[in-house]
């Protein structure tokens, strides 16, 4: 932002003087002294390109010759008379210019390109050579209309005027005088407008203030001129031979690169000093500026003597060492080390840290122990991925097709990362989510991991916490120890190659702890997404940024995790699968899979939907697809074997010949009782492997009110069982029950399959009915399965697992499924396809449960 706006080299400056025989333009008509003048300042003239196309106000910068054209000018004004002298037609072409504003007495050259422009200017040229230059308000429009330009400008005269061989005009104008557009008359083929000269205010004999203002702005002119190196005598003497404040003030002006809106304010401003004023305002900033920079040039000069003082010195120490007999290759490795601590892009604490740790390493006797401990400790320094960062892949549509492709169903979870990806995309520094995926196993948790890793487009790191006993682990050793190593969450960084990798922490349920420490504490920490940007390995020691890391855990079941930890976590339950949902995923995945992996192509098996459901319903009962997968895989290798031993396909299981390859059913239908022994109901459970269907017993026995609680039941399970008792005895006359049942009878409770631990709050309704229907003698109905808690008062509660309960219910071939009320909001998660081959019946009491269970 110094001082004039370009400069034209010499063979810029000589190109009119050299065309000016071939131009097609006839000469001006002067006298002798002006035609001497006027090459005198072609000679000298400086400006930059406007006016066209690619006019720019940013070119290189030449005070010296500005101010001698100025000089120049001021010497002898009698080319171009005063405002008052000069006779200035009321109507003038305008010819509109970008990035610049021209002052007063200011000569530059343009270069004129565009069709309107180069109208403006030959009409110019055959009448008077006076223009009216106005600048754009905003130099990106390329036909400026009257709305797009300042009215305030200068009349300038074409003093020369040569056509360039590709159609443009390259002319030199010189300020006459500031003047105002009262009207545009029209606007083809050329801007012509009706213009009002604005006068120059007479200043007078100048007063201590003004005369003050006048030697300030030459001061700071002549501190601009200092700091950034310029000999200033020529300049300052010019300079001072101007005492009149509007003169010196578009002198300086026209001399300052300025952003257009301020030039143009300059220009509008009438009083002449007032214009210095502002042009004073304009180089107290300049000075600020430029004795910042040079503030920061001699910063980094001292820098760079430092560094090239410190490399002389090494390479003395080198050459001391050589001539000492010494062995550089200690030194070659160290400044190899150097290198690469640089090359990482470490921030500046860690690198701070790694260049302490290799002085140490070049003070030490290299066969020394503890230099093998930091030779190690500096090489994870240098590989971990402290700046590399994978670009996200941020296309909504193309990260859906990918889950889509990966996974069935699981519409929840792929609508939160799909979430993330649109906040992600719409705010870039946000922190990478903590998700926990908790479900049965089976359901593909571990696999939608890597789904997400491959729509996001970034590496993928599995970490298995079954087990994992040891905080170490997690946080990593100290380096006093021998073989010591950074924590599992660093080592999976490093493999990685990224800061900003998914990271899936399977079976986060099943972390121990013993006195090597907690690691589910420690995790606390690395899945806090406001504390993991200065996660710190015990081995490294330093602060590591994990907040880029997309964490994805995975659970059976979240009691066992502690609350702390959870806290952390957004939990997303994956639940079973339907048989619907099971019959498609083997479809789309399973069969083609195995097909592979078993040498058959997928035309050599034929498999019908039909077949694939009865393998569901006979040979495997669980929520995920594991045991499916298995007895496919078991198909296909028969298969195989066949196609081994020469016959030809295709193959086709029926259901005639699939137990040939299975073996008989391990699950029949003819499991489900057609009649209940009175004293028996069907309620559901949830499990970790999905919901169960549990046949309660209620024995009624004379004695002397005894209760016997058999099937490995839990504490919440008995108390549930206690809870039915007094419930009985309390409205034992509205079931027609006798009110001394409780003293004339022992009761034995037991639920079946007792190798089984049971525990739970959702047999107290079942228990209930069990209990009333072993009183009154009366069976319950084969076909009905219920679930809900109980309170003393009868009012039936909510429980969990409502969807695995009745899928397991459907499984079994119940008609009829008895929920709490308050589960009604439960259903909305289970398929259309689910609820069409079941009957849900909502209750709100378990008064509501007895007409409805039993069978007479």
């Amino acid at each position: 932002m110094l001082f004039l706006n370009s400069e034209r080299t010499t063979s810029e400056r000589k190109d009119f003087a050299l065309k000016k025989k071939k131009s097609p333009i006839k000469p001006l008509k002067l006298n002798k002294k002006d035609k001497a003048e006027a090459q005198k300042k072609a000679r000298k003239v400086s400006s930059p390109d406007a006016g066209n196309d690619q006019g720019l106000n940013k070119p290189p910068v030449s005070p010296l010759n500005v101010l001698h054209d100025a000089a120049d000018l001021l010497e002898d004004a009698g080319s171009i008379p005063d405002d008052a002298h000069v006779d200035i037609p009321t109507t003038l072409p305008v010819l509109a210019v970008r990035d610049i504003v021209v002052f007063n007495y200011m000569i530059l050259p343009l270069f004129v390109g565009r069709e309107k422009s180069v109208n403006a200017v030959e009409a110019a040229m055959t009448s008077n050579r006076y223009v009216m230059i106005l600048t754009q308000k905003d130099e990106s429009v390329e036909n400026p209309e009257h709305e797009d330009l300042y009215l305030t400008g200068t009349v300038c005269m074409i003093m020369r005027m040569l056509k360039m061989p590709d159609g443009r005009l390259k002319v030199l104008v010189q300020g006459v005088s500031r003047a105002r557009i009262k009207r545009f008359i029209g606007s083809e083929p050329f801007h012509i407008a009706e213009i009002e000269s604005i006068p120059e205010a007479e200043s007078g004999k100048l007063d201590a203030t003004q005369e003050a203002l006048v030697r300030s702005s030459r001061e700071q002119s002549e501190k601009i001129l200092t700091l950034r190196g310029i000999s200033s005598a020529d300049i300052m003497s010019v300079l001072n031979s101007v005492n009149e404040p509007g003169r010196l003030a578009d002198l300086i002006a026209s001399n300052l690169r300025m952003k257009v809106e301020v030039a143009q304010s300059i220009l509008e401003c009438g009083e002449p000093v007032k214009r210095l004023t502002l042009v004073n305002t304009q180089l107290t900033q300049e000075v600020e500026v430029a004795s910042m920079q040079n503030k920061i040039q001699s910063m980094a000069k001292e820098g760079m003597d430092k560094a090239q003082k410190d490399f002389y010195l090494r390479e003395q120490l080198k050459a001391i060492k050589k001539e000492l007999g010494e062995s550089t290759d200690e030194a070659e490795e160290a400044e190899e080390i150097r290198a690469a601590i640089v090359r990482a892009k470490m921030p500046k604490e860690v690198r701070k840290e790694a260049e302490k740790q290799l002085r140490r390493l070049e003070a030490m006797h290299p066969e020394a122990s503890e230099a093998t401990v930091i030779r190690t400790y500096l090489d994870w320094m240098i590989e971990l991925p402290w700046n590399k960062q994978s670009r996200d892949r941020l296309d909504i549509i193309e990260a859906k097709k990918i889950l889509d492709e990966d996974h069935y169903d699981l519409e929840k979870v792929k609508e939160r990362i799909l979430e993330y990806l649109s906040v992600r995309k719409l705010n870039p520094s946000m922190k990478g989510p903590i998700l926990c995926f908790v479900g049965p196993p089976g359901v593909g948790k571990t696999s939608l991991g890597r789904s997400i890793a491959r729509s996001l487009k970034r590496k993928f790191h599995r970490m298995s916490l079954g087990g994992m006993r040891d905080e170490a682990e997690i946080r990593g050793h100290r380096r006093t120890y021998i073989g010591s190593m950074p924590g599992r969450i660093i080592q999976g960084i490093k493999q990685c190659g990224t800061r900003n990798p998914v990271i899936m922490l399977d079976e986060i349920d099943k972390l121990g702890s013993d006195f090597r420490g907690d690691p589910s504490s420690a995790l606390l920490e690395v899945l806090d997404p406001e504390q993991n940007n200065t996660f710190t390995d015990h081995y490294l020691n330093v602060p590591f940024d994990l907040s880029k890391v997309m964490f994805i855990c995975t659970a059976n079941v979240l009691d066992s995790i502690p609350r702390p930890l959870l806290d952390r976590m957004e939990v997303i339950r994956i639940p079973g699968y339907t048989e619907h949902d099971k019959v498609n995923i083997a479809k789309r995945y399973i069969l083609g899979r195995q097909c592979k992996e078993n040498g058959l192509k997928e035309n050599e098996m034929i498999m019908e939907d039909n077949i694939i459901a009865k393998i569901i319903k006979e040979y495997t009962r669980e929520a995920g697809l594991r045991n499916l997968e298995r007895e496919v895989g078991s198909v296909c290798r028969k298969l195989a074997r066949k196609k081994a031993e020469g016959e030809k396909g295709p193959f086709e299981v029926t259901a005639d010949n699939l137990h040939k390859y299975l073996g008989i059913p391990k699950h029949l239908e003819d499991e489900k009782e057609n009649e209940l022994p009175a004293g028996v109901a069907l309620g559901l459970a949830w499990t970790p492997v999905g919901g169960s269907v549990l046949h309660v017993e209620v024995s009624a026995m004379p004695g002397k009110g005894k209760q016997l609680l058999t099937g490995q039941l839990g504490d919440v399970m008995k108390e549930s069982a206690q809870a039915a008792v007094s419930f009985a005895r309390r409205h034992a006359e509205e079931y027609g029950i006798s009110p001394k049942f409780h003293e004339e009878q022992d009761l034995h409770i037991h639920v079946p399959d007792g190798a089984t631990p049971k525990d739970g709050p959702s047999a107290g309704v079942t228990l209930v009915t069990a209990l009333v229907s072993a009183l009154t003698g009366i069976p319950t109905n084969p076909e009905l399965a219920m679930t809900g808690e109980i309170s003393l008062r009868g009012r039936v509660l909510p429980v969990g697992g409502i969807k695995e309960k009745i899928l397991a219910a459907v499984s079994l071939g119940m008609k009829r499924v008895l929920i709490p009320a308050q589960n009604q909001k439960d259903l909305e998660d289970i398929p259309e396809e689910l609820l069409k081959n079941i009957e849900i019946t909502p209750i709100e009491r378990i008064d509501e449960v007895w007409p409805i269970a039993k069978t007479k």
